[in-house]
């Protein structure tokens, strides 16, 4: 087999050039600080890379609604706590009004005064936005969670629908961030019953009602009060146990957002003393061709006739 000049130059000059792509290759690497700028690059690690974005992307949305959900439910504990306190107080007011025997019209009306006011603020804790939207409403697109007389306004919680409002914070976990007011309050018969009827509202109108009359007996709306109270706390415990296992989410999911940081680090960014290495070693191997070729072709008369 002959083996031409031709063959020779063409030869040289293609391994140079694989020397000089080498070389821009590494280069780019060094001033990117990736080793994958584009999918020929790595396709393996462009698949991995892609993957791990994509997972990225989903951690970073869970951790969005967990502090959307965390903002909720730090929201409704602190409503509830308020709404306690002052319904503690309706009830300290009953209790006062059923231990001082025969009271005098104007101590009734003073106490009914302050009843009333503290029913209205009452109605105004439970009507509590956060964000444009009641937040004992439940699922509701509405305004208010509760009229001005109490009756529930909201979306109530079903044996159909019983999810309420909920946060995803993994692939494969919600979490319920609300309790309605109907859960945390009482519910009201359907046609409402001013007499027998044991949610907060009701319980809080009949003593204000009672206290027109000097022979009202407070022991029963007592009983009830106790109740209401009773099912407060209950409601506060349910949304404490969510805050804690909201809370739990939060940081897993920080966690695992430096796993995946940690993780696309690994796939894409670039060894530099490595790279800085192998940089050197290029361009020494191609300096040595660079070389070896310009003594392999040398130039004729001919290549400066042309």
């Amino acid at each position: 087999m002959r083996i031409t000049q031709r063959a020779i130059s063409t030869t040289s000059l293609a391994g140079l050039n694989q020397n000089l792509a080498a070389i821009a290759k590494l280069q780019q690497q060094l001033s990117s600080g990736k080793t994958i700028n584009k999918p020929s690059d790595s396709p393996t690690g462009t698949l991995q890379s892609m993957q791990t974005r994509t997972e990225q992307a989903a951690t970073t949305q869970y951790a969005r609604n967990v502090s959307d959900g965390k903002a909720w439910l730090n929201e409704t504990d602190s409503q509830l706590k308020s709404f306690g306190d002052q319904f503690r107080k309706v009830r300290e007011l009953a209790v006062q009004a059923n231990n001082s025997g025969a009271m005098s019209d104007s101590a009734r009306q003073a106490i009914k005064a302050e009843v009333d006011e503290l029913q209205k603020s009452l109605v105004g804790v439970a009507n509590t936005k956060l964000l444009g939207r009641p937040i004992f409403g439940g699922p509701t697109s509405g305004e208010a969670a509760y009229s001005a007389t109490g009756d529930f306004v909201g979306r109530p919680v079903t044996a159909a629908e019983p999810e309420g409002v909920t946060r995803r914070i993994s692939d494969a976990e919600t979490v319920r961030i609300d309790v309605t007011g109907q859960e945390a309050f009482g519910v009201r018969s359907d046609p409402p019953d001013p007499a027998t009827d044991t949610d907060v509202f009701s319980v809080v109108a009949r003593f204000s009602a009672g206290l027109s009359s000097p022979t009202t007996d407070y022991a029963s709306m007592l009983t009830d009060m106790t109740t209401a109270l009773d099912r407060l706390s209950a409601a506060q415990s349910t949304i404490g146990a969510r805050t804690n296992r909201i809370q739990n989410a939060d940081v897993l999911t920080g966690d695992r957002s430096l796993t995946l940081a940690n993780q696309l680090a690994e796939i894409e960014n670039v060894d530099l003393a490595k790279a800085i290495m192998e940089l050197s070693m290029q361009q020494t191997g191609y300096d040595a061709a660079l070389g070896a070729t310009a003594k392999i072709i040398q130039p004729t008369l001919l290549d400066y006739l042309r």
